[in-house]
């Protein structure tokens, strides 16, 4: 499964390698990063195919919201699962994420172990 990582916090591509090793290793799971909606939706463009985005929704730039409403009217075959990841878990972000078509809400600091059973879930 392909999966894109969109988030401004560079060190997220550290904590993800690391806590899918073995995923990866298995070739079970190949991960992606972009540190912003704008990269985020240039790396769609381009033809390259994710299965599964996960995005934080405050970012400087284009937000994760933006980007959900951009990647919901774009990109239909096949359409990507898109899990919005924010630090605040307000009514508000989450009922805008699921009216732009968010398949999950996801807080953080993330349980690797809760996103890895939605994960397999999906495969």
């Amino acid at each position: 499964m392909k999966i894109l990582v969109v988030d401004d916090e560079k060190d997220v591509q550290v904590l993800f390698e690391q806590r899918f090793r073995r995923e990866i290793r298995n070739k079970e799971m190949e991960f992606a990063f972009a540190y912003s909606g704008e990269e985020a939706l240039q790396y769609l463009n381009e033809l390259h195919e994710a299965v599964l985005i996960l995005s934080d929704i405050n970012m400087p730039g284009m937000s994760g919201l933006e980007l959900l409403r951009h990647i919901k009217e774009k990109h239909h075959e096949p359409p990507p699962v898109v899990m919005m990841i924010t630090a605040y878990g307000d009514a508000d972000n989450y009922n805008t994420a699921m009216k732009l078509g968010a398949d999950a809400f996801l807080t953080k600091p993330l349980e690797f172990s809760l996103l890895k059973e939605k994960l397999k879930a999906i495969q």
